[in-house]
């Protein structure tokens, strides 16, 4: 498997509790891919791929800014959830 949905990449890295939360995550244009803006919840992303995630809500939004180092076999531990991506650069409001 070299490329992976969007949306599944993001609940096997726990970025939400379900699947359907990060597709509509993803619908509500939370998510860069290499700087490009997608809606689409079906985008393919690889390895060497930057997202770019605004994550919470006003104030207490953030930028974080991952990159995608493998795709994901199945949705583990949290543990193992951080092998798939490295945080590039500090948190940001």
């Amino acid at each position: 498997m070299d490329a992976q949905r969007l949306d599944l990449w993001l609940w096997c890295a726990r970025l939400h509790r379900s699947r359907a939360d990060c597709a509509r995550f993803v619908e509500a244009g939370g998510v860069r891919i290499n700087r490009q803006p997608t809606d689409k919840a079906h985008a393919r992303v690889r390895p060497g791929d930057v997202l770019t995630l605004a994550v919470g809500d006003g104030e207490r939004g953030r930028i974080r800014i991952w990159r995608i180092l493998a795709v994901a076999a199945r949705r583990g531990p949290a543990a193992e959830a951080q092998t798939l991506y490295e945080e590039l650069g500090a948190e940001q409001p």
